[in-house]
């Protein structure tokens, strides 16, 4: 007898109908490296950040004149999770039902499409309990209730947190296994909304998220920041992403040299940087290099900018422990979201867990705009259905953590998770532990995508749109799905088309700032905007710029 060796679930996956691996992409998908982390982060209203007294008045009006930003564009923080390789979303996660929306059933054959045996269905009453016992509505949005992801929130969030969550799922197909999909919304959330300005009331259209201290993140170096491409008549490489997936990557974005380690109190520090301003700026003024008229005050205004920009961070983030995630104790220690010994090297989850504290620290706390959690290894069929359940747990463990953070910040997050494809199951029963009684994931399958979005909001559960239960549960489910368990690709334009799905999520973004009637005018007239009312599902969390 032929005995085969347990499996490690983070081992690189070997498909016999894939080719090898050649780009990063696929080795990120099938495991063979593991995915990075990145922020883009909005500053956001009542943040804890160091006043700027210390900074000249001066130097203070250089920050203000360079548009360096201070308190960011005052936009809910957004987290976009990209599980690479094509994971499964539907029917073993999320529900997803027909036109009726998610509790509109599908077939027996449907779900065991998406992993569920017979006796696992949404639709089957426990005969004891005369409840249904396989979906779980505690985040508003209905999760079946062995649900990986739904067990790994559970894991990290409180019950208070949960209670004032809500969330919507978009049945739309997407290529397997690529980053070709132009699945990343990050550029369009930094243009997604309008700024006020409060001191001329100016108003700035297309101006969405913004942090602190940057704009965009990515977790590797590419102009999405993540596996899949941002839409191309969306990017704006000005701010294209900066790469973070680590505490130390954190700490280093307010590096400000020695200065602070050389005996100088902050405020010293600051002092020394406001000097060299100043003696920059008069040299500039000295200098006649005989350029083109203008190109003098040009260099000597991004010279001058460069500086000021040092001395204001120096100024708020001397100390590097304020933006630190390893030293913040709501997220690591006795009380944090992770006790600390996640982020033990020799724990195979640590640098999952230290990229999302990363991020999110980042992205909540308003020091970027909007952020990207790239995790690898998601393209798990081809046998067991445990490994998709550990990798499923792990990631929403992650988002869990997300969510969590925003509560106990009192801050709200919308948090967006997105794959290249799915899978599905052709009814094999895989009954290890890890297993538990489920569908193995067989083949690739994109017909069974549904991107899903979560929205945290600290005043109370966010309201679907809609006068009765049956509206409010065609906005909880932007889209249907076949009785066979296939997308329906007629239902709306992102049902078959990624550039309308990442569409869709501007537009919830929006919509939640109740700025969706401004959509048109930055993102244009298309399928989206011609029937946006269909398409939202909450109604407005916040009233416009924070």
């Amino acid at each position: 007898m032929i005995r085969r060796r347990k499996r490690n679930y983070d081992d690189p996956l070997f498909h016999p109908d894939h080719p090898r691996p050649r780009t990063r992409r696929e080795f990120l998908g099938q495991g063979f490296i593991m995915g990075t982390a990145g922020v883009m982060v909005p500053t956001f209203f009542g943040l804890a950040q160091k006043a700027r007294a210390a900074l000249s008045t001066e130097v203070q009006n250089v920050v203000d004149a360079c548009g360096i930003a201070t308190q960011g564009a005052g936009k809910i923080p957004f987290i976009c999770f990209d599980l690479a390789g094509g994971s499964n979303q539907a029917g073993s996660n999320v529900l997803v039902g027909q036109q009726g929306g998610q509790l509109d059933f599908l077939s027996t054959q449907g779900y065991e499409r998406q992993g569920l045996p017979g006796d696992l269905i949404p639709p089957i009453v426990n005969p004891n309990t005369q409840t249904n016992d396989n979906i779980d509505q505690r985040l508003g949005l209905a999760f079946h209730s062995d649900s990986a992801f739904l067990r790994g929130m559970e894991a990290r969030m409180s019950p208070e947190a949960m209670a004032n969550t809500n969330g919507a799922v978009i049945p739309a197909r997407s290529d397997n296994d690529t980053g070709n999909n132009p699945h990343n919304p990050m550029y369009g959330i930094a243009r997604a909304g309008i700024f006020v300005d409060t001191a001329t009331n100016a108003v700035t259209v297309g101006k969405g998220a913004d942090g602190a201290l940057l704009t965009l993140i990515g977790s590797e170096n590419s102009d999405s920041g993540g596996n899949s491409m941002a839409p191309a008549d969306l990017i704006d490489l000005t701010i294209r992403p900066t790469k973070v997936d680590r505490p130390s990557d954190v700490t280093g974005l307010v590096d400000v040299g020695d200065l602070t380690g050389l005996g100088l109190s902050q405020g010293d520090a600051v002092a020394v940087m406001e000097s060299i301003y100043k003696l920059s700026d008069e040299k500039m003024q000295q200098m006649n290099t005989g350029q083109t008229p203008g190109t003098s005050s040009e260099i000597q205004e991004l010279v001058g900018c460069g500086y000021a920009k040092t001395a204001m961070l120096a100024d708020r983030y001397g100390n590097p422990d304020d933006v630190n995630p390893a030293t913040d104790p709501l997220i690591v220690g006795g009380a944090g979201i992770f006790d600390g010994t996640e982020f033990n090297a020799n724990n195979r989850d640590s640098r999952e867990y230290q990229k999302t504290a990363s991020v999110m620290k980042m992205v909540i706390n308003g020091f970027a705009g909007a952020g990207t959690i790239e995790m690898g290894g998601y393209d798990y069929h081809g046998g067991a259905r445990a490994e998709g359940e550990v990798k499923d747990f792990r990631a929403g463990e992650c988002m869990g953590a997300c969510l969590e953070y925003a509560h106990r910040l009192g801050l709200p997050l919308m948090l967006y998770v997105m794959s290249d494809g799915s899978l599905s199951s052709n009814g094999v029963i895989d009954n290890s532990v890890d297993g538990r009684g489920k569908g193995e994931w067989t083949s690739d399958n994109s017909s069974t995508a549904a991107p899903f979005f979560l929205v945290y909001n600290p005043s109370g559960r966010p309201q679907l749109i809609g006068g009765t239960p049956e509206e409010q549960a065609r906005h909880q489910q932007l889209g249907f799905m076949r009785p066979d368990g296939s997308v329906e690709t007629s239902a709306t334009p992102a049902a078959n088309n990624v550039n309308y799905l990442v569409q869709m999520v501007l537009l919830n973004y929006m919509a939640l700032h109740n700025e969706h009637n401004r959509y048109a005018e930055i993102f244009g007239n298309n399928p989206i905007a011609a029937q946006q009312d269909l398409y939202t599902a909450f109604e407005p969390i916040v009233q416009g710029t924070i």
